[in-house]
């Protein structure tokens, strides 16, 4: 879409033409209609200057100095005309003093209840945010801080926008990061006597205290929620939710229980799903390339491979070597062509080519007997390079023809088959065999189901080899397990190869250690029975950013199983029993409601310590005594994927789908993925309509944030320092925010030191512009306004372009691009009003008259960009918008009829099609004027800088154009029926005079340039000293001066303020 550009973006990209006079600068500038081509909408922080161009010139400050200071006039001249001076007048301090103001703000909110009081009072429709609930187990970081601020911002923008906000914050209480905390702060003495009660009360007190600590520190961000009634995992009602979640899964058949391998965590002693993994750089595993001795052969490949039976041998790749024990085939792909490989000679200095860490086994060596060797044919030129020898291709045939084929187990010797694998057995890597050990892997778990293979898995919970390991029994897998394995496979001359192999591998993300693939006994949600349903409900969702559906898509359409328990105490229990004897569990729809309704009224305490007759609905209680407990918690995931059902679907105000969900981008593998399968699976439908992610935080340079690095920032240091305050200053919350409305938060963003101090910048500026606007309406009265048809020209294009900016931000509020709405307001409010309009309102504003036309349609201008601007800031700055607020001069009347007595009693006005309304024609002109008098500031600058003027007032500007139209427009407005459209003082010069004819100043007027517009029409301009005496009161030059013997100082602008003279007509050709 083409969006209307406002004038004043137009001067973002200036042409300056080659100056062929030393003074003469000629400018031509481009105008733009489309958003996308003036907007700056990179990075803030890539060339910060070239959105903060700070530096600006000094202008003539005539009215303010002159009630301080006499020039050339008495002191008691000074005096007579210091108190008709209307200077600006607020209690609004310029210093924020954030460290004590925001808290009372925040009291003040509180005390007055302003957010429940303006949601309730709010007569539009409901908006939810549904929080995703952090994880109660310590302070809070950066990444919350954002997280929850965009939040923020997004609530209290729909506020402004008349709805029903409802915001209900969340904590994830369970899990195993609460019980190692509750664990380590233990000694060993008190955890032998640790019983699962205990620990279970001692982790709900520590989650619950680290809410307080968490909740106190949002407060301190700014952030409305209803705090007084936070939801918590822990919660009885939100335990006996999520069981109703589960039992409506296992009613419909999406939950099993299954042997099959799973992530597991020896340093944890739990399963872990997907979401609880990480993949750190750096891992390097032990990789060996070995062989396993044929027996036999298959009826179809016997012809083939009976000549190299009696020496012939599978070769596997494998980065797990500690899975050989449970090795139960070999895969090949049945489309892929293999080759019978002869062992020749090993190729000379072997050893260095192949590297330090890498070692050729004997095998190889061996010049008497060197195997025949079965590998993928497109992988011979890459194995003869990798392993230093010759391999000659004996004989080739496709992958199918192994089928049934079988050799021995390298370990204990009994027969194995050779069977078909799948597409994950392909000429990337390895030797094209892979050895399958279904115990320990989910590809091989799905060929050994399709074979019928044993799913062996010697390993223990603490990932130490069992006695089915034989003389492996007792070693760890990870560790001298896997060194004791590789050393038999080299004795007993099964090994080729062993290097080292730096790739992706699975850690757990709490203790930061190694997992495996282990075959357990495990609960799964079996997310292939709707996975195409949550397919379907993902298109029905918005995403923000648009490629966060394909990520979510792709992790979707490759989840088979969920694996939903958890070897922990501290959970939500699975609600199931096992028959003492048979083992078979019992769970059924009325044993799951029953203990639905305990845990409703107790909290999951009572699995502990209530009996099985209690637990037992009376159908079961006769036999009772035939079940036990099972001691599997649920995943933490399950836990907060069941929040839309125990939060949205139960209280009171709030319904499904949830208007927004906003979370990190790594939640399409956690939070948004659970909550989805969960609604999918019992609703049919997804729980959000709209889902915003955002990227990680990251320091300056782009690093990860570490305390090894030295690099960590808190985000509570940013709001109320540090020790060392010069280092570490308080900067507030609000600078905090305006830095999260900086950022493109849909890609990883930065922050730091630099950065901070450019935020302190842009917020003091910013409270600057409001400091202007409410120190110049300190006598305001709203029924003083100007009707918009009769503001002078120059105030209906500030309206214009104020409007024009408000449109674009709304949008960008709506579409939640607050980095747009960073930059647009940043060059707006803070660049562009104090460029032009504020410095050219000073002189009407001070000295114009207090009750004059001139100064009350100005501060109709001031008012109505107070109101804009307040309304634009406050989602981001919301302490600084009220902290203006509660200094305003004057009470602000709502529409029914109450006064607004918090900036979030307003309401966000619709867009003033009157003020939009301006002719393109008129726009053009008034924007080619804006350049104009840029260009003059370029002559006046040189002129100053030669000594000829100091201020502006001591100028006379003369402009020329051969142009006819332009030359009339431009000594219409010498002759402006509004002072306030004239050029002498759009300029801040005492006069301008437009030239018919260029010779007539030409010679003799030594400063000069030129200005070149859109429509490539030129304008000559030269600088001048002004003509007559300066004006004791406003400074300006005047031949006026000294015609009123009452007031002999003043012109006649000055005179008729005040003593309430008719002012003298201007010239049509000089003002």
């Amino acid at each position: 879409m083409v969006v209307a550009v406002p004038p004043f973006f137009s001067s973002l990209s200036p042409r300056v033409r080659p100056s062929a006079l030393s003074r003469r600068n000629q400018l031509s500038f481009n105008k733009t209609s489309s958003l996308s081509l003036f907007l700056p909408f990179g990075l803030y922080h890539t060339e910060f200057r070239e959105f903060f161009p700070f530096g600006l010139k000094q202008r003539a400050h005539g009215p303010v100095i002159s009630a301080k200071k006499s020039s050339k006039g008495s002191k008691q001249d000074s005096e007579m005309y210091k108190h008709t001076i209307d200077l600006p007048k607020t209690t609004f301090g310029m210093r924020a003093n954030s460290i004590v103001r925001e808290p009372e703000i925040q009291k003040f909110w509180e005390d007055n209840d302003v957010f429940k009081r303006v949601a309730e009072k709010n007569t539009g429709e409901t908006f939810i945010l549904h929080d995703g609930p952090p994880y109660a187990n310590g302070k809070l970081h950066m990444g919350h801080a954002l997280n929850k601020i965009l939040k923020d911002i997004i609530n209290r923008y729909k506020l402004l926008q008349n709805y029903k906000v409802q915001f209900i914050p969340g904590w994830d209480c369970h899990g195993l990061p609460i019980e190692l905390k509750v664990l380590q702060s233990m000694d060993q003495a008190a955890r032998k006597d640790l019983t699962p009660l205990t620990l279970r009360e001692l982790a709900a007190k520590f989650a619950k205290e680290t809410v307080d600590v968490q909740m106190k520190s949002f407060k301190r961000y700014g952030v409305w929620a209803d705090w007084s009634d936070p939801y918590l995992t822990l919660f009885p009602e939100y335990e006996a939710a999520q069981i109703e979640v589960f039992g409506q899964m296992a009613t419909k058949g999406y939950i099993y229980r299954g042997r099959k391998p799973v992530h597991w965590s020896p340093s944890s002693h739990t399963a872990l799903a997907e979401a609880e993994l990480e993949y750190p750089d750096g891992h390097v595993s032990k990789s060996i390339y070995a062989i396993f001795k044929m027996v036999s052969t298959s009826s179809i490949s016997h012809d083939v491979l009976k000549e190299f039976l009696s020496n012939l041998c599978l070769a596997i790749w494998t980065t797990t070597p500690w899975t050989i024990p449970a090795n139960a085939a070999v895969a090949v792909n049945p489309g892929l062509v293999y080759a019978v490989a002869e062992v020749h000679s090993v190729i000379e200095d072997t050893s260095s080519s192949l590297g330090k860490r890498t070692k050729l086994r004997s095998i190889l060596k061996n010049e008497e007997k060197k195997p025949f060797i079965i590998i993928a044919s497109d992988l011979v030129p890459a194995l003869e390079s990798k392993w230093g020898v010759k391999l000659v291709i004996k004989k080739t045939f496709l992958g199918a023809a192994l089928e049934n084929c079988r050799y021995l187990h390298p370990l204990d010797g009994k027969e194995c088959p050779v069977v078909m694998g799948g597409d994950y057995i392909n000429t990337e890597s390895g030797t094209g065999l892979v050895h399958t050990a279904p115990g320990h892997g989910l590809e091989d778990y799905m060929t050994g189901l399709k074979y019928g293979l044993s799913i062996l898995s010697p390993v223990d919970d603490s990932g130490n080899f069992t006695e089915e390991a034989g003389q492996f029994n007792g070693l760890n897998v990870l560790g001298d397990g896997n060194v004791a394995v590789v050393k038999y496979l080299d004795d007993n001359m099964l090994l080729i190869l062993e290097e080292p192999y730096k790739h992706k591998y699975p850690y757990d993300w709490r203790t930061k250690k190694p997992t495996i693939f282990r075959a357990t006994e495990q609960w799964f949600a079996s997310v292939v029975g709707f996975r195409q349903a949550a397919m379907d409900a993902i298109n029905m969702v918005n995403w923000i950013p648009p490629q966060a559906e394909n990520r979510i898509n792709a992790m979707t359409a490759s989840r088979s199983d969920w694996c939903i328990s958890r070897q922990r105490i501290w959970g939500v229990p699975i609600p199931v029993f096992y028959h003492v004897d048979t083992k078979e569990p019992l769970i059924t729809e009325e044993t799951i409601s029953h203990i639905k309704a305990i845990i409703s009224k107790k909290g999951s305490d009572a699995w502990w310590y209530m009996s099985n007759e209690e637990l037992l609905p009376e159908k079961f209680r006769s036999n009772a005594s035939k079940y036990q407990k099972g001691t599997d918690t649920m995943d933490v995931w399950f836990d907060s994927g069941s929040s839309w059902a125990a939060v949205l679907g139960k209280r009171e105000g709030l319904s499904l789908p949830a208007d927004l969900y906003l979370e990190g981008t790594d939640q399409h593998r956690g939070w948004f993925q659970s909550s989805l399968l969960t609604s999918v699976a019992t609703t049919g439908k997804p729980p959000y309509s709209c889902v915003v992610t955002h990227g990680f935080v990251l320091d300056e340079k782009g690093l990860k944030m570490s305390k090894s690095l030295g690099n960590v920032v808190d985000p509570e240091i940013i709001i109320s320092g540090g020790l060392n305050i010069k280092d570490e200053p308080s900067y507030g919350a609000d600078v905090l925010r305006l830095w999260v409305s900086s950022v493109d938060y849909t890609g990883d963003v930065l922050i730091g030191p630099q950065i901070l101090r450019q935020m302190s910048d842009v917020y003091r500026k910013f409270r600057g512009t409001l400091r202007y606007l409410l120190s110049n309406l300190h006598d305001w009265n709203p029924g003083n306004s100007i009707a918009y048809d009769d503001l002078p020209k120059i105030d209906q294009h500030a309206m214009f372009q104020l409007e024009n900016v408000v449109k674009i931000v709304e949008d960008c509020y709506d579409k939640y691009q607050f980095y747009k709405i960073f930059q647009i307001l940043q060059r707006f409010a803070i660049v562009d009003l104090s460029n032009f309009y504020f410095d050219i309102a000073k002189d009407r504003l001070y000295v114009g008259g207090s009750g004059s036309f001139t100064r009350r349609s100005c501060q109709t201008v001031l008012a109505a960009h107070f109101f804009s601007i307040i309304r634009m800031i406050a989602p981001i700055m919301p302490h600084l918008a009220e902290d203006a607020w509660q200094n305003l001069p004057f009470e602000h009347v709502l529409d029914n009829g109450s006064v607004a007595r918090s900036v979030f009693d307003l309401r966000w006005s619709d867009l003033n099609e009157r003020w939009l309304s301006m002719p393109a024609s008129d726009a053009d002109f008034w924007t080619s004027i804006l350049e104009l008098r840029n260009e003059v500031n370029k002559v006046l600058e040189v002129a100053r800088g030669e000594k000829l003027i100091g201020s502006s007032l001591e100028a006379k500007v003369y402009l020329h154009t051969s142009d006819a139209a332009t030359n009339s427009r431009l000594q219409e407005m010498c002759g402006a029926m509004h002072e306030a459209d004239s050029l002498h003082r759009i300029f801040i010069t005492s006069q301008v005079e437009v030239l018919r004819c260029l010779d007539e100043v030409s010679q003799t007027v030594q400063y000069n340039g030129s200005y070149i517009s859109q429509a490539n029409i030129e304008i000559w301009i030269g600088v001048s000293l002004a003509d007559g005496l300066k004006c004791e009161r406003c400074w300006n030059y005047s031949s006026n001066v000294g015609m009123f013997s009452e007031h002999p100082t003043l012109c006649s602008r000055c005179f008729t303020v005040i003593g309430d003279i008719q002012p003298l007509k201007a010239s049509a050709q000089v003002c």
